[in-house]
């Protein structure tokens, strides 16, 4: 019989898996250590016999220990990407060196270990214990002692600096002033070491931001401000306003005056816009400061009234618009006027059907391309030749007759004294309809600019107070003054208004458009009388009333009061809810909308999107979505990754929306890209405007004439000419194609509708508020715009603007300078002097800037009063450029 072998007992290691696992660790460290070269098996000894020192009684070799181990650390160079070979090998002693200091009682010593520590627990960072702040605050806290392990240590520490600090406040506890001590040592190292954007947002995570006009200089305000500024749309409030008020005070630090007024423009203070004026050290400086409050429709001439200096005047009345827009068209060989069919180029379009030339359609058409491509120049071939004019108004039916008088007043725009005078030949006329369109003429003609005789009211406002006056010149009278005094704040042009709106025996369509002219005149300024008197008209109305196509402008007035004031609005709210009738719902939702307009709130959007999203019965009011869409156009219009995102989500919308979403999604479109004619947004716009739905396409061959509005885009003139052909048998749809066409060209290709401003960082409210109301008309265009309100139009001659760029010498006249023009490069955080435009060719102003162009100085001879060059800069002669003349 064999013998059987005994096979050993397991061993109780292999059982235990806890010792497994030690032992495999010990034999990965072996093998490690059998891998590591010479030269690293040298570190890792010395770095063993250094802790085996330091775990000595002696205090003396304590030091000496502690003064080889930092040299050790400091002399080491390792690659970018990797963790430095010193601190790499420490980490099996990190535990050992955390006990030594709690034994340690020598405090010279221990700082210099808890040094040490700090940088070992910035590398051994463990979830929650921020040992790297832990030994920084106990080694102490100087500007030297902070930076002595590099920036990538400091980074580290500011990280660690926002997490105590937000889980302090979690706790809610007051101790936190050691922070911000920190901090603040960070912030000075950053400010000394190019990284402006670390330092602002680590006082932002402090809630200090302000601290930060304490540490710039020189040399780094501008950094630092330009960052604030850029951050602002994307914090959440008050965060956002107090990031501008600090950058502004930086901005008032070191004596720039044109760079703070465009902030407390944005902040919406006329204390804020006074103390800027009065701390201009030159006339010049004030003259500069008064083009860009004009360019904003801010009229503050009480500002002056010190001085009588009628060039200032004239800088912040405007009064030389008109003179130095003829000027820019000389210079580019506009001055000839255009017929419309220079724009329609009609035997380009392949129609085979001619169009009947005397047909009223056609000639109501001709006569808003003729004034929207004439605009400003005072002279066409329909409306101001002396035999034509009145032929051309009689050629025109009904309501065609207002809209073709009224259209003086745009081929006039900005010069008062000779468009009164072409005006005035139409104010006696027999036919009322011819007369109202010249008293809606003389409001257009005024808009944008201020004249000493107050023109407007003087002829408008007896109008609107005669009891005998037809409706149709009391409707002219109140649209014109609305155009002309938009954004003024007037009391006497209020108190004017404010009776019309509430009398209950005045029709509805005078009522709301008087709300509209109230709500334009005091627009953004949240006026609690005039809300007060629309909401009681809203309550007094008969329903029947209320449903009326033209109530709708008595809640855009409302909503137009609270524009860019946020949440300002919630007692509004609250009485709109008490009203039954739909109307009720349309303001709340405008309201919120024009609150927020700009703003690009993320939340606001949302709650739009909830709406958007609704399915309505049939007969629910289907306008508050109609509103709604707009709104996610206007509150993401003023930032640009917003602006795409509501692009992407407006395709959504046209594929699962309900068909008044799907009509008002084109005209959102053109409120996030007025007068900025993005391939993408054509392409998708000319998709719409062959869609089955008649109402779809209106608008969006509309659209596509406000986003190529005064671009002359030749890619849009073509989509137009075909569209001209798809549609010629169609009248309402040629109609709006002609519309369009005219808005392509307006001005000949020399002006903008879009609302945004001074490096498109300055909303108009009264821009935003032209091109909103022909667009809010647009909605339901089958009622208002093809029918007998296409006088709405006009109102977006408040939008319109030159986009140029004219320099002025020091005697505040046109001097020709060399400028560089390219697309507009976003240099925010960048160290440095980076590059702000890219493609960009070198011109002598005048010259005209696109909707993304940027323009730079080319020439050392000018020094420029402002740092963005855009639409009246004042240059001033470099003193050091002649020097160097005349020592050649």
């Amino acid at each position: 019989m064999v013998e059987k072998k005994s096979t050993p007992p397991a061993s109780n290691d292999v059982l235990n898996p806890k010792t497994a696992a030690e032992k495999l660790t010990k034999n990965k460290a072996k093998d490690e250590q059998d891998e590591l070269s010479e030269e690293d098996q040298q570190l890792v000894s010395e770095l063993e016999m250094i802790v085996e020192r330091l775990k000595e009684s002696s205090v003396d070799i304590h030091r000496a220990a502690l003064e080889n181990l930092n040299n050790v650390i400091r002399s080491t160079t390792g690659s970018m990407t990797s963790v430095p070979k010193p601190l790499k090998y420490l980490k099996a002693h990190y535990e050992t060196l955390s006990e030594l200091y709690d034994q340690w009682m020598d405090e010279a010593n221990k700082r210099a270990l808890a040094s040490i520590l700090s940088l070992l627990g910035m590398a051994y960072d463990r979830e929650g214990k921020r040992d790297c702040l832990k030994y920084r605050l106990l080694a102490g806290i100087d500007d030297e002692s902070i930076s002595e392990w590099g920036h990538e240590y400091v980074r580290h520490l500011a990280m660690e600096v926002g997490e105590e600090y937000a889980l302090k406040l979690e706790e809610d506890s007051d101790n936190t002033e050691y922070l911000v001590e920190t901090a603040l040592k960070v912030v000075s190292f950053c400010m000394k070491h190019n990284a402006e954007a670390d330092a602002v947002d680590l006082l932002e995570e402090l809630d200090r931001h302000e601290l930060i006009a304490d540490y710039v200089t020189k040399e780094t305000f501008e950094r630092v401000c330009l960052y604030m500024i850029s951050c602002a749309p994307l914090l959440a409030p008050p965060s956002d306003m107090g990031f501008l008020e600090t950058a502004r005070k930086i901005y008032r630090k070191f004596g720039k005056p044109s760079q703070s007024l465009p902030l407390s423009i944005r902040l919406g203070r006329q204390e804020l816009i006074k103390e800027d004026w009065d701390s201009c050290s030159s006339r010049l400086e004030k003259a500069q400061l008064a083009f860009i409050m004009a360019r904003q429709q801010i009229h503050m001439p009480e500002l002056i009234e010190d001085y009588e200096d009628e060039q200032l005047v004239a800088c912040m009345n405007n009064t030389k618009l008109s003179k130095n827009y003829l000027n820019l068209a000389r210079d580019l060989e506009l001055l000839d006027p255009k017929s419309p069919e220079d724009i329609y180029k009609s035997h380009l379009e392949n129609t085979t059907v001619e169009v009947t030339l005397d047909s009223a359609r056609h000639n109501l058409a001709s006569t808003f391309v003729n004034a929207f491509v004439n605009a400003g120049y005072g002279t066409d071939k329909l409306m101001t030749t002396s035999t034509e004019g009145k032929d051309w108004i009689f050629k025109n039916k009904d309501k065609g007759m207002l809209s073709a008088a009224a259209s003086l007043g745009m081929i006039m725009l900005w010069d008062v004294d000779m468009g009164l005078t072409q005006i005035d030949k139409y104010m006696y006329s027999d036919d009322d309809t011819v007369k109202a369109g010249a008293i809606l003429a003389i409001g257009m003609l005024t808009s944008s600019v201020y004249d000493d005789a107050d023109a407007a009211k003087a002829l408008l406002t007896e109008y609107i107070a005669d009891e005998n006056s037809q409706a149709i010149i009391k409707l002219a009278a109140i649209s014109g003054i609305g155009i002309a005094y938009a954004g003024t704040n007037r009391e006497d042009i209020i108190e004017t208004l404010m009776p019309i709106i509430s009398d209950t025996d005045v029709t509805i369509d005078l009522s709301s458009i008087a709300a509209l002219s109230a709500g334009l005149v005091c627009i953004g300024s949240g006026n609690s009388d005039v809300s007060s008197v629309i909401l009681q008209a809203m309550m007094e109305r008969l329903d029947s009333e209320l449903n009326h196509k033209y109530a709708r402008f008595m809640a855009l007035g409302l909503g137009l009061l609270y524009l860019g004031t946020q949440d300002k609005y919630d007692a509004i709210l609250e009485t709109l809810k008490a009203i039954t009738h739909p109307i009720g719902k349309q303001s709340s939702i405008l309201m919120q909308v024009c609150a927020y307009a700009g703003t690009g709130n993320v939340l606001e959007i949302q709650k739009l999107l909830h709406i958007c999203a609704e399915h309505l019965g049939e007969k629910e009011d289907q306008l508050p979505q109609a509103f709604a869409v707009l709104g996610v156009g206007l509150i993401s219009m003023g930032e640009s990754i917003g602006s795409e995102m509501s692009l992407r989500t407006f395709d959504h919308l046209m594929q699962y929306g309900e068909p008044y979403v799907r009509r008002t999604v084109p005209l959102a479109m053109a409120i996030v890209c007025a007068s900025n004619p993005l391939v993408g947004v054509l392409d998708t716009l000319n998709k719409f405007s062959h869609d089955n739905d008649k109402a779809v396409a209106t608008s969006a061959i509309f659209s596509m004439g406000v986003v190529g509005a005064g671009t002359n885009n030749a890619r849009l003139a073509q989509l137009l000419r075909q569209l001209a052909t798809y549609y010629h048998k169609d009248p309402d749809m040629l109609f709006t194609v002609r519309i369009a066409q005219g808005l392509l060209h307006m001005g000949k290709g020399t002006m903008t509708v879009n609302p945004y401003h001074h490096d498109r960082t300055l909303l108009s409210h009264t821009a935003l508020a032209g091109l909103l109301i022909p667009i809010v008309a647009m909605i339901n265009a089958e009622k208002l715009i093809m029918t007998d309100s296409h006088f709405l139009l006009y109102y977006l001659v408040r939008a319109m603007y030159p986009r140029f760029l004219i320099t002025l010498d020091e005697n505040l006249e046109s001097v020709s300078a060399n400028v560089r023009v390219g697309q507009a490069v976003d240099a925010v955080g960048q160290v440095g002097r980076p590059k702000t435009i890219t493609g960009f060719q070198s011109h002598d102003t005048p010259v005209l800037l696109a909707h993304s162009e940027r323009a730079e100085i080319g020439t050392e001879k000018y020094i420029p009063l402002t740092t963005v060059l855009e639409g009246f800069v004042i240059l001033t002669k470099n003193p050091e450029y002649e020097e160097e003349d005349e020592s050649k």
